[in-house]
Protein backbone atom coordinates (compact mmCIF):
# COMPACT_ATOMS: atom_id res chain seq x y z
CA UNK A 1 0.00 0.00 0.00
CA UNK A 2 1.10 3.80 -0.93
CA UNK A 3 0.33 6.60 0.42
CA UNK A 4 2.26 9.30 -1.60
CA UNK A 5 2.03 12.68 -2.28
CA UNK A 6 -0.94 14.08 -4.11
CA UNK A 7 0.56 14.24 -7.51
CA UNK A 8 2.59 11.44 -7.49
CA UNK A 9 -0.40 9.42 -6.17
CA UNK A 10 -2.51 10.87 -9.11
CA UNK A 11 0.12 9.78 -11.64
CA UNK A 12 0.44 6.76 -10.34
CA UNK A 13 -2.75 5.46 -10.12
CA UNK A 14 -3.63 6.68 -13.85
CA UNK A 15 -0.71 4.69 -15.39
CA UNK A 16 -2.15 1.68 -13.56
CA UNK A 17 -5.35 1.78 -14.98
CA UNK A 18 -4.14 3.00 -18.45
CA UNK A 19 -1.47 -0.20 -18.32
CA UNK A 20 -4.92 -2.47 -17.51
CA UNK A 21 -7.00 -4.72 -20.02
CA UNK A 22 -9.73 -5.25 -17.81
CA UNK A 23 -10.80 -2.34 -14.98
CA UNK A 24 -13.84 -3.64 -12.40
CA UNK A 25 -15.04 -0.85 -11.07
CA UNK A 26 -16.22 -0.89 -7.41
CA UNK A 27 -18.18 1.99 -6.03
CA UNK A 28 -20.48 3.25 -3.03
CA UNK A 29 -22.10 5.74 -1.14
CA UNK A 30 -19.21 8.18 -1.33
CA UNK A 31 -19.22 8.37 -5.43
CA UNK A 32 -23.00 9.52 -4.77
CA UNK A 33 -22.30 12.20 -2.08
CA UNK A 34 -21.96 14.91 -4.66
CA UNK A 35 -24.33 14.51 -6.53
CA UNK A 36 -26.72 15.42 -3.14
CA UNK A 37 -28.47 11.81 -2.82
CA UNK A 38 -29.28 11.30 0.74
CA UNK A 39 -27.92 8.75 3.03
CA UNK A 40 -31.55 8.03 4.65
CA UNK A 41 -29.51 7.42 8.01
CA UNK A 42 -28.72 9.16 10.44
CA UNK A 43 -30.19 12.46 12.11
CA UNK A 44 -30.38 13.99 9.23
CA UNK A 45 -31.71 11.18 7.30
CA UNK A 46 -34.57 9.94 8.95
CA UNK A 47 -38.52 9.81 6.93
CA UNK A 48 -41.10 10.49 9.24
CA UNK A 49 -40.68 8.57 12.43
CA UNK A 50 -38.88 5.55 10.86
CA UNK A 51 -35.58 3.86 10.13
CA UNK A 52 -34.69 2.30 6.95
CA UNK A 53 -34.27 -1.28 8.61
CA UNK A 54 -38.06 -1.19 9.87
CA UNK A 55 -38.96 -0.35 6.21
CA UNK A 56 -37.07 -2.09 3.68
CA UNK A 57 -37.68 -5.68 4.55
CA UNK A 58 -40.27 -8.31 3.17
CA UNK A 59 -41.99 -8.22 6.29
CA UNK A 60 -42.52 -4.53 6.18
CA UNK A 61 -43.98 -4.89 2.69
CA UNK A 62 -46.22 -7.55 3.59
CA UNK A 63 -47.61 -6.18 6.77
CA UNK A 64 -48.14 -2.79 5.25
CA UNK A 65 -47.20 -2.67 0.96
CA UNK A 66 -48.44 1.32 1.40
CA UNK A 67 -46.12 2.59 3.63
CA UNK A 68 -43.25 0.76 2.17
CA UNK A 69 -44.14 2.32 -1.22
CA UNK A 70 -44.91 5.59 0.15
CA UNK A 71 -41.16 5.76 1.42
CA UNK A 72 -39.71 4.42 -1.58
CA UNK A 73 -41.78 6.77 -4.03
CA UNK A 74 -40.54 9.73 -1.80
CA UNK A 75 -36.66 8.57 -2.54
CA UNK A 76 -37.53 8.23 -6.35
CA UNK A 77 -38.76 11.74 -6.45
CA UNK A 78 -35.22 12.99 -4.10
CA UNK A 79 -32.94 10.78 -6.03
CA UNK A 80 -34.66 12.19 -9.12
CA UNK A 81 -33.60 15.66 -8.80
CA UNK A 82 -29.60 14.29 -8.18
CA UNK A 83 -27.67 14.50 -11.64
CA UNK A 84 -24.27 12.83 -11.91
CA UNK A 85 -21.56 14.16 -10.92
CA UNK A 86 -18.05 14.39 -12.22
CA UNK A 87 -17.00 10.76 -11.42
CA UNK A 88 -20.16 9.25 -12.70
CA UNK A 89 -19.98 11.12 -16.09
CA UNK A 90 -15.98 10.37 -16.47
CA UNK A 91 -16.67 6.78 -15.25
CA UNK A 92 -19.43 7.09 -18.37
CA UNK A 93 -16.97 8.55 -21.13
CA UNK A 94 -14.35 6.07 -19.98
CA UNK A 95 -17.08 2.97 -20.63
CA UNK A 96 -18.20 4.04 -23.77
CA UNK A 97 -14.42 4.69 -25.24
CA UNK A 98 -13.39 1.00 -24.27
CA UNK A 99 -16.45 -1.38 -24.24
CA UNK A 100 -15.90 -4.54 -22.63
CA UNK A 101 -12.88 -3.39 -20.78
CA UNK A 102 -14.22 -1.20 -18.14
CA UNK A 103 -16.96 -2.63 -15.87
CA UNK A 104 -18.85 -0.99 -12.90
CA UNK A 105 -20.33 -3.54 -9.85
CA UNK A 106 -22.07 -0.85 -7.38
CA UNK A 107 -23.77 -0.72 -4.11
CA UNK A 108 -25.87 2.37 -4.73
CA UNK A 109 -29.16 2.11 -5.46
CA UNK A 110 -29.37 5.80 -6.99
CA UNK A 111 -29.48 4.62 -10.74
CA UNK A 112 -26.54 7.92 -11.55
CA UNK A 113 -24.34 5.24 -13.43
CA UNK A 114 -27.13 4.48 -15.76
CA UNK A 115 -28.23 8.19 -15.99
CA UNK A 116 -24.13 8.95 -16.73
CA UNK A 117 -24.29 6.08 -19.49
CA UNK A 118 -27.64 7.34 -21.12
CA UNK A 119 -26.44 11.19 -20.81
CA UNK A 120 -23.21 10.76 -22.02
CA UNK A 121 -24.46 8.30 -25.37
CA UNK A 122 -23.41 10.28 -28.81
CA UNK A 123 -25.60 7.92 -30.93
CA UNK A 124 -28.69 7.51 -28.72
CA UNK A 125 -28.02 3.91 -28.01
CA UNK A 126 -26.13 2.97 -25.21
CA UNK A 127 -27.57 0.26 -22.89
CA UNK A 128 -26.87 1.70 -19.53
CA UNK A 129 -26.80 -2.20 -18.50
CA UNK A 130 -24.18 -2.85 -20.50
CA UNK A 131 -21.06 -4.02 -17.90
CA UNK A 132 -22.57 -2.52 -14.96
CA UNK A 133 -24.17 -4.55 -12.16
CA UNK A 134 -26.12 -2.95 -9.38
CA UNK A 135 -25.62 -5.56 -6.90
CA UNK A 136 -27.95 -3.92 -4.83
CA UNK A 137 -31.03 -3.14 -6.87
CA UNK A 138 -32.21 0.24 -7.89
CA UNK A 139 -34.63 2.56 -6.36
CA UNK A 140 -35.79 3.20 -10.46
CA UNK A 141 -36.87 -0.32 -11.15
CA UNK A 142 -40.17 -2.44 -9.85
CA UNK A 143 -40.19 -6.42 -9.88
CA UNK A 144 -44.42 -8.10 -10.07
CA UNK A 145 -44.12 -9.95 -6.47
CA UNK A 146 -46.14 -12.58 -8.74
CA UNK A 147 -44.74 -13.31 -12.39
CA UNK A 148 -41.27 -11.74 -11.51
CA UNK A 149 -41.26 -9.81 -14.31
CA UNK A 150 -38.66 -6.60 -13.83
CA UNK A 151 -38.31 -3.55 -15.64
CA UNK A 152 -36.95 0.26 -15.53
CA UNK A 153 -39.74 2.17 -13.65
CA UNK A 154 -39.35 5.77 -12.86
CA UNK A 155 -42.98 6.61 -12.53
CA UNK A 156 -44.36 8.67 -9.55
CA UNK A 157 -46.10 6.34 -7.30
CA UNK A 158 -49.29 7.46 -5.81
CA UNK A 159 -49.18 5.60 -2.46
CA UNK A 160 -52.81 7.10 -1.31
CA UNK A 161 -54.60 3.46 -0.94
CA UNK A 162 -53.53 0.12 -1.61
CA UNK A 163 -55.27 0.14 -4.68
CA UNK A 164 -53.35 2.17 -6.18
CA UNK A 165 -50.11 1.16 -6.03
CA UNK A 166 -48.43 -0.46 -8.77
CA UNK A 167 -49.79 -3.55 -10.13
CA UNK A 168 -48.43 -5.65 -13.15
CA UNK A 169 -49.32 -4.88 -16.06
CA UNK A 170 -49.01 -9.12 -17.53
CA UNK A 171 -51.33 -10.62 -14.06
CA UNK A 172 -52.35 -7.55 -12.04
CA UNK A 173 -49.94 -8.49 -8.92
CA UNK A 174 -48.55 -5.78 -6.59
CA UNK A 175 -45.22 -4.53 -7.41
CA UNK A 176 -42.65 -4.19 -5.40
CA UNK A 177 -39.24 -1.82 -5.78
CA UNK A 178 -36.77 -3.90 -7.43
CA UNK A 179 -34.21 -3.36 -4.51
CA UNK A 180 -32.27 -6.50 -2.13
CA UNK A 181 -34.30 -5.72 1.03
CA UNK A 182 -32.70 -6.56 4.64
CA UNK A 183 -32.94 -10.36 5.07
CA UNK A 184 -33.51 -11.35 1.31
CA UNK A 185 -30.08 -12.61 -0.72
CA UNK A 186 -28.51 -10.90 -3.75
CA UNK A 187 -29.66 -11.78 -7.55
CA UNK A 188 -27.07 -14.72 -7.81
CA UNK A 189 -26.52 -13.71 -11.41
CA UNK A 190 -25.83 -10.19 -10.78
CA UNK A 191 -23.37 -11.04 -7.48
CA UNK A 192 -21.52 -14.06 -9.68
CA UNK A 193 -21.23 -11.87 -12.46
CA UNK A 194 -19.21 -9.05 -10.61
CA UNK A 195 -17.04 -11.78 -9.27
CA UNK A 196 -16.36 -12.78 -12.74
CA UNK A 197 -14.90 -9.47 -13.68
CA UNK A 198 -13.42 -9.08 -10.41
CA UNK A 199 -11.19 -11.91 -11.52
CA UNK A 200 -10.67 -11.35 -14.77
CA UNK A 201 -9.76 -7.65 -14.05
CA UNK A 202 -6.32 -6.11 -13.86
CA UNK A 203 -6.84 -3.76 -11.72
CA UNK A 204 -9.69 -2.76 -9.36
CA UNK A 205 -10.77 1.02 -8.47
CA UNK A 206 -12.52 1.17 -5.56
CA UNK A 207 -14.59 4.89 -5.21
CA UNK A 208 -16.27 5.30 -1.94
CA UNK A 209 -17.07 2.81 -0.47
CA UNK A 210 -16.08 1.80 3.20
CA UNK A 211 -15.08 -1.99 1.99
CA UNK A 212 -17.51 -3.03 4.51
CA UNK A 213 -20.27 -4.63 3.34
CA UNK A 214 -20.24 -7.72 1.96
CA UNK A 215 -19.88 -9.56 -0.54
CA UNK A 216 -19.26 -6.58 -2.79
CA UNK A 217 -16.43 -5.85 -0.27
CA UNK A 218 -14.11 -9.30 -1.25
CA UNK A 219 -14.74 -7.98 -4.86
CA UNK A 220 -11.23 -6.02 -5.01
CA UNK A 221 -9.34 -9.01 -2.81
CA UNK A 222 -10.47 -11.26 -5.75
CA UNK A 223 -8.98 -9.36 -7.97
CA UNK A 224 -5.56 -8.22 -6.27
CA UNK A 225 -5.65 -12.44 -5.68
CA UNK A 226 -5.37 -12.96 -9.49
CA UNK A 227 -2.38 -10.82 -10.07
CA UNK A 228 -4.44 -6.86 -10.06
CA UNK A 229 -3.80 -3.81 -8.30
CA UNK A 230 -5.97 -2.07 -6.35
CA UNK A 231 -6.72 1.74 -6.18
CA UNK A 232 -8.50 3.45 -4.07
CA UNK A 233 -10.03 6.72 -3.95
CA UNK A 234 -11.80 7.39 0.11
CA UNK A 235 -11.57 10.54 2.01
CA UNK A 236 -10.85 8.49 4.74
CA UNK A 237 -8.57 5.28 5.18
CA UNK A 238 -10.55 2.06 5.22
CA UNK A 239 -10.46 -1.68 6.01
CA UNK A 240 -9.17 -1.74 2.13
CA UNK A 241 -6.42 1.06 2.54
CA UNK A 242 -3.61 -1.45 3.66
CA UNK A 243 -4.22 -3.66 0.68
CA UNK A 244 -4.62 -1.16 -1.91
CA UNK A 245 -1.54 -0.30 -4.30
CA UNK A 246 -2.34 3.34 -4.62
CA UNK A 247 -4.75 4.94 -1.66
CA UNK A 248 -6.09 8.37 -2.53
CA UNK A 249 -7.53 10.72 0.02
CA UNK A 250 -9.99 12.60 -1.45
CA UNK A 251 -13.67 13.23 -2.66
CA UNK A 252 -14.82 11.07 -5.80
CA UNK A 253 -15.82 14.14 -8.03
CA UNK A 254 -12.77 16.13 -7.68
CA UNK A 255 -10.00 12.62 -7.53
CA UNK A 256 -11.66 10.47 -10.13
CA UNK A 257 -11.34 12.91 -13.24
CA UNK A 258 -7.92 12.97 -12.65
CA UNK A 259 -6.43 9.73 -12.93
CA UNK A 260 -9.25 8.04 -15.71
CA UNK A 261 -7.15 7.83 -18.81
CA UNK A 262 -9.38 9.96 -20.82
CA UNK A 263 -7.23 12.20 -23.82
CA UNK A 264 -8.95 15.65 -22.89
CA UNK A 265 -7.88 19.38 -23.28
CA UNK A 266 -10.48 20.60 -20.68
CA UNK A 267 -11.24 18.93 -17.55
CA UNK A 268 -13.91 17.12 -17.00
CA UNK A 269 -16.91 17.97 -15.48
CA UNK A 270 -20.58 17.04 -14.75
CA UNK A 271 -21.74 19.90 -16.76
CA UNK A 272 -19.14 19.62 -19.55
CA UNK A 273 -20.19 18.25 -23.27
Amino acid sequence: MTEPGLAAGLARARALLAEAERVLVLTGAGISADSGVPTFRGPGGLWKDFRPEDLATPEAFERDPRLVWEWYGWRREVVSGCRPNAAHVSLARWQARAPGRIRIATQNVDGLHSLAAVEGSTDGTTDPSADLAEVHGTLFGSRCNGCGLRFTDRATVDATAIGTLPACASCDSLLRPDVVWYGEALDPAVIELAFRWAAEADACLVIGTSALVHPAASLPSVTRENGGSIVEVNPEATPLTAHATVSLRGGAAATVPSIVPLPRTTPITADSP
